[in-house]
């Protein structure tokens, strides 16, 4: 069985669908951009001070399950 994602949410009008950090309008590639430039989580919070640790850790996860093909997001 997969990991749930609840941090991620895909809404198509919301950023055209694209999946979503939930409540806000940062797409999880934004996110994922920023950390493999080699950007910090504290770097991350400062520019959007609306996200948490573990909204940054649901971006990862959601990468993940998309790697290995098992990932389901609810609208």
């Amino acid at each position: 069985m997969g990991k749930i994602i609840e941090r991620v949410r895909s809404d198509p009008k919301i950023c055209s669908g694209k999946p979503c950090v939930s409540g806000t309008r940062i797409p999880v590639h934004m996110i994922l951009d920023l950390l493999s430039s080699g950007e910090s989580f504290e770097d991350i919070k400062k520019a959007y001070p609306n996200i948490e640790d573990e909204d940054i850790m649901e971006c990862l996860n959601y990468a993940s399950m998309l790697a290995d093909e098992e990932v389901g997001i609810i609208a």
